[in-house]
């Protein structure tokens, strides 16, 4: 079993960048779901958000990984530790699939390599944030 650190001096810092980049994931998200209304489901358009390209699968998709990273962040303890982990290792793992199927025609998403860098980078962060998470009690962090 892995040891991570317990109330590591730096777990707020940490819970606010987590809280920051699945802000991002969201309103992204959430724009792209804007940008992208009309369109089908799985179009492959020239649609951007906030720096991100998107079809509405991928905005959506985008939109609910955020809102999931932030609402961990929002709750803190030990669930937000959990989450993190599972959702940082999420974001990264589908940064590498969306990159190998970036130039072919399984490119359902309609992601660019700018998505590839945005969602390793913000997975790092959150998994960062969920490796300095773990609290004592969930009663501790309160």
């Amino acid at each position: 079993m892995a040891h991570y650190p317990l109330n590591h001096h730096l777990r707020q810092p940490y819970r606010v960048l987590a809280g920051a980049a699945g802000f991002y994931l969201a309103l992204a998200g959430i724009i792209g779901i804007a940008t992208t209304l009309g369109d089908p489901f799985f179009h492959r358009g020239a649609d951007w958000a906030l720096g991100l390209r998107f079809n509405p699968a991928g905005a959506w998709l985008t939109a609910l990984l955020g809102l999931a990273v932030l609402a961990a962040a929002a709750i803190g303890g030990n669930l937000h530790h959990r989450l993190n982990l599972v959702l940082g290792w999420t974001l990264m793992a589908a940064a590498m699939v969306v990159m190998a199927l970036i130039q072919t025609d399984a490119n359902v998403v309609n992601v660019s390599m700018v998505n590839v860098i945005v969602l390793a980078a913000l997975g790092v962060v959150v998994l960062t944030a969920a490796l300095y998470g773990q609290v004592e009690s969930d009663r501790a962090e309160h």
